[in-house]
């Protein structure tokens, strides 16, 4: 698939940010049935199609029961091999551009079901840098439906970031929802349809609200960086693992140089 490389990466660097087309269908596909099929045995109701199911899940789904559902979900579809290849297929090409060709993908791909007026899965502002992530990762967040105003997230354009430091620095001892308040007219509301990716740079502050619409969000999102740039407080083995190695970095990590011991006579 041909991908406009001037256009991503002048988005990337300029908004932070770039939507794109999924590369590849058929593990698009893959994903969306596995969760599909997980949650159909779960949540039984009349539907036409799959984005009906997903966009009407909150009138049929226990709320009560939703989170232990979505960690059953991941602990049985999204930690298999193959999914994991599937999703990094869907956007390998772009990954290539933006982060590099040797590459570690987080070894658990986090999945949100926002429900609407659900205040559970709210997700505040925030840089995932705050917490000691790397500056070196970028995310692919991918959604099983078409997102739009509160079904989506919001990230802050890279070309507001210096206006956001200065709020940042008056705003001592304040919650993240006061600084939101104060950037809110400047963020930008990702509108994203099914089939398409965001990838993005996760220093940028970005988060969620609740949910005003009358349907429900399912998204996907994941993280990805050159496996040899700097780690923050995650490392490969514990939150990453390789993906993509060039055969002289497979021999180089394992080779040892051979140590000639003298012998005493």
């Amino acid at each position: 698939m041909n991908i406009n490389k001037k256009k991503i990466k002048r988005d990337f660097l300029i908004k932070g940010y770039s939507i794109q087309k999924v590369e590849n269908k058929k593990n698009l596909k893959y994903i969306e049935d596995q969760i599909y099929k997980f949650l159909k045995k779960k949540v039984k109701f009349i539907h036409k199609n799959k984005q009906e199911f997903f966009n009407n899940f909150h009138n049929h789904v226990d709320k009560n029961n939703l989170n232990s559902l979505r960690v059953k979900l991941i602990e049985n579809n999204l930690t298999k091999k193959k999914f994991k290849d599937c999703y990094y297929q869907i956007c390998k090409n772009t990954l290539e551009l933006i982060v590099g060709n040797e590459l570690v993908m987080q070894k658990g791909i986090n999945l949100s079901i926002q429900l609407p007026e659900d205040k559970s899965s709210l997700l505040t502002m925030h840089a995932d840098t705050w917490s000691g992530d790397s500056a070196y990762e970028a995310v692919i967040w991918l959604p099983l439906v078409n997102c739009y105003k509160t079904k989506s997230m919001y990230i802050l354009p890279a070309s507001k970031y210096r206006y956001f430091e200065k709020i940042f620095k008056k705003q001592k001892n304040k919650t993240s929802n006061n600084i939101f308040l104060k950037i809110k007219k400047h963020v930008k509301w990702i509108n994203i349809k099914f089939g398409e990716f965001l990838i993005f740079n996760q220093t940028l502050p970005h988060g969620n609200i609740i949910n005003k619409e009358s349907e429900t969000r399912i998204s996907m999102n994941c993280r990805f960086k050159s496996v040899f740039s700097p780690y923050g407080t995650k490392g490969i083995g514990d939150f990453f693992e390789p993906i993509e190695l060039k055969p002289i970095t497979k021999i180089a990590i394992n080779y040892e140089l051979p140590i000639i011991k003298n012998e005493i006579v």
